[in-house]
């Protein structure tokens, strides 16, 4: 089953889009007004959905149509496609049921975005097949496949290395992600050329991270950071060739760390070949850190002026030549905790015993949980921050009031938008609602 083709959309009016129309195409497209109507683009609202969440927490594509995320998303990032030893995008079948969650479970009736049971012998099953069924109902809703993350970056070095290992990562990558090539497993019925065909219009390379300072296992070469770049211009020119083959737009993006050490390993023209990037704008503190501190803060708290911030990671990347519009700065929907934290003087850079107890994913807990905390709470406007301290816990995460605050940042700062990390977290739709909201005028 292949999804139903969706119209081209035009794309983003920026940089990219000028160097390679050259000055008379350029012309044309300002005389009739084209450019002039991108720059008055709404803002992005994208949201992480975590793949295997579906089957470790029961978070299923249904619950973004259930909670109303997705109308009030533009674009949902798939986490995470994989990435091979030969360099190629796959899907590995020995991860955790990965094919059979993704195309081959077939949905009861009850368990469907459309209220439609799956047959035995559709080609197309399994989340991807919700997703279509999701975009069919909502055709705003744009999907970018997210390609590596903490776990799944390994080879990304490997495939990054020569131009001829970058053409072929590439062009696995459109076969498998945009056309629809999915591999047959097994003796399920599902796969083969095309069955996934538009289920995605984009991809989103999260490679963490070039250069080094990511997971263990990751390969890593000295020419990462430069080598980086030249994929994202060969990602660029094949899209840009199937777009000339399809008539349809593909949207490109990156994700970026909020780090001032692993922002260099990112060089200014990157953004003239992305559509946008977002921003990790959390993770500034959390187990690692001997004292409590906010892990998502816009701006550096008053009792330590000289820590990360959102807003800093963005100004880096600003730095660089990034256009303010081509900037989607992320939040997380989860919150990172100590314990051992004493009551008197609780806040942050407070002596803590250690990290809280392993609750979500490590010491961190989902946004939804946090919210039913009951003890002492404080919204920091200057920061951009919110802390709860409950018990001897103390934690720290963007509740609405944060998110509304940097909603306001991102339309004084005209930035593109706001990510957030991710959607199961968020399972009654608050943070989404609250950012869709804190972007309108």
């Amino acid at each position: 089953m292949n999804a139903t083709p969706q119209p081209p959309r035009p794309p983003r009016a920026g940089r990219r889009t000028l160097l390679a129309l050259g000055a008379a195409a350029a012309a044309v497209l300002l005389i009739t007004g084209y450019l002039l109507l991108n720059d008055d683009r709404e803002p992005e609202r994208l949201g992480y959905f975590a793949d295997w969440n579906v089957a470790n927490r029961d978070f299923t594509v249904k619950d973004l149509e259930d909670n109303g995320a997705a109308e009030h998303l533009t674009r949902l990032m798939w986490a995470f496609g994989d990435i091979s030893p030969e360099g190629t995008c796959h899907v590995p079948e020995d991860n955790h049921d990965q094919p059979w969650e993704l195309y081959q479970r077939r949905y009861e009736a009850g368990e469907s975005v459309d209220g439609q049971a799956d047959t035995y012998e559709q080609g197309l099953a399994g989340s991807l097949n919700q997703l279509r069924l999701l975009r069919e109902r909502h055709p705003h809703l744009g999907a970018s496949l997210s390609l590596g993350g903490w776990n799944w970056s390994t080879h990304f070095s490997d495939a990054a290395r020569t131009p001829d290992s970058r053409a072929a990562f590439v062009s696995s990558c459109l076969d498998l992600w945009l056309r629809g090539d999915l591999p047959e497993y097994g003796d399920e019925p599902q796969g083969g050329p095309g069955v996934a065909r538009g289920v995605f219009d984009g991809i989103d390379l999260d490679w963490e991270w070039p250069g080094g300072q990511g997971h263990e296992d990751n390969v890593v070469h000295p020419d990462d950071a430069a080598n980086f770049t030249l994929l994202v211009a060969e990602f660029r020119e094949q899209l840009d060739g199937l777009s000339a083959q399809t008539g349809r737009d593909y949207t490109l993006s990156v994700s970026l760390p909020a780090g001032e050490e692993h922002s260099q390993a990112y060089d200014g023209e990157l953004f003239d070949l992305i559509d946008f990037a977002t921003v990790q704008g959390y993770d500034f503190s959390g187990p690692w850190s001997a004292t409590t501190g906010f892990h998502s803060n816009l701006y550096a708290p008053e009792h330590a002026p000289d820590a990360n911030s959102a807003d800093a990671a963005v100004r880096r990347y600003l730095d660089m030549g990034a256009d303010p519009g081509s900037l989607v700065l992320g939040l997380p929907a989860f919150g990172r905790g100590w314990q051992g934290v004493e009551q008197a003087g609780a806040g942050p850079g407070q002596q803590a015993e250690g990290p809280a107890a392993d609750a979500y994913d490590g010491p961190t807990e989902a946004f939804s949980e946090l919210e039913e905390l009951d003890g002492r709470s404080r919204f920091d406007e200057e920061a951009g921050a919110y802390w709860v301290h409950d018990g001897d816990e103390w934690w720290t995460y963007d509740n609405t009031d944060v998110v509304a605050l940097k909603g306001e940042y991102v339309r004084e700062e005209d930035l593109g938008g706001l990510m957030v990390w991710s959607l199961d977290m968020d399972p009654g739709g608050e943070l989404v609602r609250t950012m869709d909201e804190s972007l309108r005028d």
